[in-house]
């Protein structure tokens, strides 16, 4: 599986971009896309929806099973991709680039994200 090196990732299998100007992109990684399965629904944060580090804030239904969507950091939602909400394949063809999840301004950011290194090790792959 591929974990980009400049990402940083949960437990829960979310990964983080580089904070630009307060503001991270959130996605989930090709290990949980690949888990789930063929994604057929997505319900994402709204915008100006607080999301909090470790919590639920949406779901991804696929044709195996509904998963909650967690938040790697708190902050307040500036963005969703309307294109995933439209397409959630998305998410399984793209997960790193055009299948992208929602935008935060990161308030809080908890001292357990991990490196590609580390995640790739913590998934097993």
């Amino acid at each position: 599986m591929n974990n980009p090196a400049q990402l940083r990732y949960s437990k829960e299998h979310e990964w983080l971009s580089a904070v630009e100007d307060g503001v991270a992109t959130i996605g989930i990684t090709e290990h949980a896309a690949h888990a789930l399965g063929d994604v057929v629904f997505v319900q994402l944060p709204e915008e100006g929806q607080e999301v909090t580090a470790g919590e639920s804030c949406g779901e991804l239904e696929s044709t195996k099973s509904v998963s909650d969507l967690y938040s790697p950091v708190s902050g307040t939602v500036t963005a969703f991709n309307q294109d995933v909400v439209d397409d959630p394949a998305l998410v399984n063809s793209a997960p790193f680039e055009a299948g992208w999840l929602f935008k935060v301004r990161v308030s809080a950011e908890p001292d357990d994200l991990l490196s590609a290194d580390d995640y790739t090790a913590f998934a097993g792959e």
